[in-house]
């Protein structure tokens, strides 16, 4: 049987509880296996309850001191009873001198204090007592997350002058710089607004006309590193033209800005068509659009597209990389049976194979084939010649080389640019 003996406003304040007669400061802490909160108990005396009714400040100093016992228990280990215990005199029966000696040689969890009021220059000098004068029983988590993030900046050494801070409320990034950057002109001050804005104006300006492309080789909303680094230098290097005032974090949180409002668009746009228009140049192999193919990936799973369908065939393609592209699924074909010729993409390898029918196979005969490969760079070399197929067979791709037919050669020059 358990009794609430005493608690406070907040819930998540430790309460003390009477159990079979024994009574026992209860505190939630942590997660188990299940992620489901986990509730720990130890023994505690009537002198100890008295001080954690009347001392709001205590109480928070000994929850702050025993929620390192709770962590070191885990997911399923038991509570240290016996150094929880061991707290209680030292921390709510000493002198405020003794407990701050206690807190210089234990771990404490500082962003519970900071949170319910703490004063922060007092707990830097190690005056834990005189820091929680001031200690609420309301919990203010955005305070101890703004001080986690300043004492993390502090250890690199980085110091934020008015405007950093201002454009990394802004992105949404103040508090941490793995946050998806945002635009949140509200969290920042007015008196700010206008020069944040001319920082993100000459960042817009840097990149108008980029984009970063999808990469279907990486899945349905992956979208292109190269493109993205491309953006990221070019945004960074004005930036930091315009704003030589600015730190490092400043310009990574706008530079990461610009680009992932770059990426989203990619993802939230239909798979990117890239074939010319109808009668666009095609190369040396002349106008030779296809009508009917075949895409395939290295499962055996096969699709067909016909020039009659509503998307065109390099959107089709695209869109069945995108959705069955996978770390052991990076081969992936187009063929025209009807002209007896394709392509593979060797995703693993940046590389792509040309299969041109030389003579078909009569009279039970198997068919004789060419096959050349070529290197390939990046996903927009694979877009440049899967349109370049689309619109004009193998014959258009003769531009895009040099293919090689022998293997071992090709090999070779794909070692070269391995190690280049």
């Amino acid at each position: 049987m358990r009794d609430i003996v005493f608690t406070r406003r907040s819930g998540w304040i430790p309460n003390v509880v009477r159990e079979d007669g024994e009574l026992k400061l209860m505190i939630g802490a942590g997660a188990d296996a299940n992620h489901e909160p986990r509730t720990f108990t130890f023994s505690i005396g009537e002198a100890h309850l008295a001080v954690i009714r009347t001392d709001l400040a205590r109480h928070l100093l000994l929850w702050s001191a025993v929620l390192p016992l709770c962590d070191a228990a885990g997911t399923r280990g038991r509570l240290d009873e016996d150094a929880a215990v061991a707290l209680l005199d030292p921390i709510l029966l000493s002198s405020p001198a003794d407990v701050d000696a206690l807190f210089g040689r234990i771990e404490w969890d500082r962003g519970r204090l900071v949170a319910h009021g703490a004063d922060i220059d007092a707990l830097d000098r190690g005056q834990v007592c005189v820091a929680m004068c001031a200690a609420t029983e309301t919990s203010d988590t955005k305070r101890a997350q703004q001080d986690h993030a300043q004492r993390r900046r502090a250890e690199r050494g980085t110091v934020l002058g008015p405007l950093d801070a201002a454009v990394l409320r802004y992105t949404g990034q103040y508090l941490h710089g793995a946050t998806v950057p945002r635009r949140i002109p509200d969290a920042v001050d007015p008196a700010l607004l206008p020069e944040v804005v001319r920082v993100i104006a000459a960042a817009e300006q840097a990149c108008a006309g980029m984009r970063i492309s999808r990469d279907p080789r990486r899945g349905k909303r992956a979208t292109d590193k190269r493109d993205w680094n491309r953006m990221a230098t070019t945004v960074d290097a004005a930036v930091r033209g315009a704003h030589p005032e600015l730190g490092d974090d400043a310009v990574r949180s706008v530079t990461s800005l610009m680009c992932s409002e770059a990426a989203d668009r990619s993802r939230n746009a239909p798979m990117d068509d890239d074939e010319e228009a109808d009668g666009g140049p095609v190369g040396s192999g002349g106008n030779v659009r296809k009508t009917a193919l075949s895409f395939t990936d290295d499962k055996g799973v096969e699709k067909k597209w016909l020039s009659g369908h509503a998307r065109t065939a390099t959107a089709e393609f695209w869109e069945f990389v995108g959705e069955r592209s996978a770390g052991d699924n990076e081969v992936f074909t187009i063929e025209d049976e009807e002209r007896g010729e394709g392509i593979q993409l060797h995703f693993y390898a940046d590389s792509i194979a040309r299969v041109t029918t030389v003579r078909a196979g009569e009279d039970g005969a198997d068919p004789e084939y060419r096959v050349e490969y070529g290197l390939v760079d990046g996903i927009g070399g694979y877009r440049t010649l899967v349109g370049a197929f689309v619109r004009g067979g193998c014959a258009a791709l003769g531009e895009h080389g040099p293919w090689v037919s022998d293997v071992a050669e090709f090999e070779r020059a794909r070692r070269r640019r391995g190690t280049a």
